[in-house]
């Protein structure tokens, strides 16, 4: 398949295919839209089975970062970037010779933590490269997103909650997690120390024993988390989770989790409407690690870090008023306000060439993230 012939090229600005065989390096960077400045979106290191894997992901992500910047209030635009190769095989040389390839962009496309990919990786490419994000805090960065993303993702649910429920009550909860890796983890923590109930799964079985052991959490099979009858289903693992062969199974009221692109299709969202499940906007709820990140371009500062993630409450709020206003599920919800943003300031603002240098770090707070 030809990039241009993928079905999620559309409205791409640009795709740079990467390649350092000396460093076994294969790589793909997807810039969708930098209408509101520019592209901020993590790295993913993933075992593909071809190219054309590669890049449909790749492509689906840089979408999805546009979004979510621009419904999080955020002056950037949307990409991604994914290194095809197995995550048990890093090296230096592979991350530094892709941060000379992101600081070859100039500016357009920033980088950071996502899938398979720390901080430690994160700091390689940070040596070749001012356009990363997530680098450790004693060098003046916010370090591991994944607290941020989970908090935020919390504070969502709770709106979902209360939205279905009338109030949140999380004692009285039940939620299926479908992967426990960083995110599903600090998710599950944050959880069970409100007393809910917690079903987890995951194909590492010793995270999903760890959650068991350190916070009391209830192990189901990969089979059995679609079948369970609870209030929450909190796909956080990879994408495409909700599908025509597993949506007719969930028997939750909420579906809500920290995953990337958890509808394999859009009329899985129209159809989870119909089913009266309520759908709470992925890129959404899962947009507190890039509001935390965002903040090193800026100046970091964890205390308003935490207040900014404390705002996707509010954004999950809007997207179900607005569906109601307009009578149409909620990922169309999301993404019209998405869209209206973008459309808004497309006039005053164009696509992004410029090429200035990041911010430099003002000061960092070392408070802990943990709730």
């Amino acid at each position: 398949m030809s990039v241009f012939s993928n079905p999620f090229f559309s409205d791409h600005e640009e795709v740079v295919f990467v390649h350092d065989d000396s460093a076994g390096l294969r790589a793909i960077i997807a810039i969708h839209d930098t209408t509101l400045g520019p592209a901020l979106g993590g790295l993913r290191l993933w075992p593909y089975a071809n190219e054309d894997e590669a890049l449909t992901d790749v492509l689906r992500l840089s979408r999805g970062m546009t979004y979510k910047a621009a419904i999080a209030g955020l002056n950037l635009g949307g990409g991604k970037s994914v290194i095809m190769g197995d995550p048990a095989i890093k090296s230096e040389p592979l991350f530094r010779s892709f941060g000379r390839y992101i600081q070859g962009l100039a500016g357009r496309y920033i980088t950071a933590e996502d899938v398979n990919i720390n901080v430690e990786d994160i700091e390689f490419i940070h040596q070749e490269t001012e356009y990363a994000v997530g680098i450790h805090p004693e060098h003046g960065g916010s370090g591991d997103p994944s607290p941020f993303t989970a908090w935020g993702a919390f504070q969502g649910m709770r709106a979902a909650l209360e939205k279905t429920f009338g109030q949140a009550d999380w004692a009285s909860r039940s939620i299926a997690i479908q992967g426990v890796g960083h995110v599903g983890m600090h998710l599950a923590r944050l959880l069970r120390k409100e007393k809910a109930r917690v079903f987890v799964t995951d194909i590492h079985a010793d995270r999903v024993q760890r959650a068991v052991e350190e916070y009391g959490c209830e192990a189901v099979s990969g089979e059995q988390i679609y079948d369970l009858k609870v209030d929450v289903f909190a796909p956080c693992a990879l994408g495409g989770s909700i599908n025509p062969e597993t949506l007719p199974r969930l028997r939750c009221k909420i579906v809500a989790g920290s995953a990337n692109n958890q509808l394999a299709t859009p009329e899985c969202g129209t159809e989870l409407d119909r089913r009266g499940i309520l759908y709470t906007p992925d890129y959404a709820l899962n947009a507190g690690g890039l509001i935390n990140v965002a903040l090193e371009i800026e100046g970091y500062h964890r205390e308003l870090a935490e207040r900014r993630v404390n705002a996707v409450y509010d954004i999950i709020r809007r997207i179900f008023e607005q569906a109601e206003t307009r009578g149409i599920p909620t990922w169309q919800a999301a993404d019209a306000i998405a869209e209206e943003r973008i459309a808004a300031l497309r006039p005053a603002r164009g696509r992004y060439l410029e090429n200035p240098p990041m911010r430099s770090i003002r000061h960092i707070e070392r408070a802990s993230v943990s709730r």
